[in-house]
């Protein structure tokens, strides 16, 4: 038999954790083995997993127990003097990237052109190799003031210059006045809930037609271009949430769009991979508000 491609093993995989009721971009808040902070998951180099990859290595850490944020290839870690265990097995992460091709067109012009294509590879938890340097095997420390935490995360939303108002219960952004609608800090449990919920909601900010321009087609509440966005500010939020060391809560009425997302899911294999990669382009835009070193120390 044909061995499946990998948006097809990749949505199969996403479709099996929901049905089991959990989300994969939320779950690792609730592991212990994470040492009680969300980090994105790191190449053997330190840089950071982006998209899709940063789903599929926290549901690999939580389901497996592993107490690493860092990944690498077998011949990575060979090179650096490991050796994976044996009996181990690999996680699937993806690669995306353009060929170029010259080709001649009709009129006997050279021209070239750019073809976008996709490959998954193996990667093992540092957990699970022997024999690495020290370094190699540094789990990342919980930060020891949560004020420190907060104030990093309100810079960040500070610097986006959105609208955010505060009062009432309901947190939501509102597309054609352009705000977002927050209950006030005190209203949260902690801290960090109320950051997490705000991350939420600026990803959806982001899909703004002056900024983003994100649409999916949504007509009413609840319907599945509406879920579909719901979808990219639930993943742009946990992204979010790894870069700025807060811990995202899952929000209650969520739950109502896991139907849509497992339709979405088996109508369309690259359905987890568009919403992926437009989280990530939220988030992008949203690093990309920041102010450079220089100007922060001006």
């Amino acid at each position: 038999m044909a061995k499946p491609d990998i948006y097809t093993r990749i949505t199969e995989k996403i479709i099996a954790d929901l049905e089991a009721g959990t989300k994969p971009w939320h779950k690792p808040w609730n592991a212990e083995t994470l040492a009680g902070r969300v980090t994105r998951p790191l190449r053997h180099n330190g840089i950071a997993y982006r998209g899709l990859n940063i789903i599929l290595l926290w549901a690999a850490s939580v389901a497996h127990g592993y107490g690493s944020q860092t990944w690498m290839t077998y011949r990575q870690a060979h090179e650096l003097g490991g050796q994976v265990r044996k009996g181990s097995k690999g996680h699937l992460v993806i690669y995306a990237n353009k060929l170029r091709k010259t080709e001649t067109d009709a009129t006997g012009k050279d021209c070239e052109i750019e073809i976008p294509f996709m490959k998954g590879y193996t990667v093992f938890n540092v957990d699970q190799i022997e024999g690495l340097p020290k370094h190699c095997c540094a789990n990342a420390q919980q930060d020891p003031v949560i004020v420190e935490r907060d104030a990093i995360a309100e810079r960040f939303f500070t610097a986006t210059q959105a609208d955010i108002r505060h009062g009432g219960n309901q947190a939501y952004y509102a597309v054609e006045p352009d705000y977002v609608k927050m209950p006030p800090i005190e209203a949260f449990e902690a801290p960090e809930a109320y950051y997490a919920t705000l991350a939420h909601e600026i990803t959806h900010w982001t899909r703004h037609p002056e900024r983003l321009d994100r649409c999916f087609g949504r007509k009413r509440w609840g319907d599945h271009g509406y879920a579909k966005e719901e979808l990219v500010a639930e993943l742009g939020a946990a992204f979010l949430a790894a870069d700025l060391g807060i811990s995202p809560e899952p929000r209650d009425e969520h739950s109502s769009y896991i139907a849509h997302w497992l339709s979405g899911l088996r109508n369309d294999k690259r359905f987890i991979f568009q919403a992926a990669a437009q989280a990530q382009r939220a988030v992008d835009y949203l690093h990309g508000l920041q102010p450079t070193a220089d100007e922060a120390a001006a």
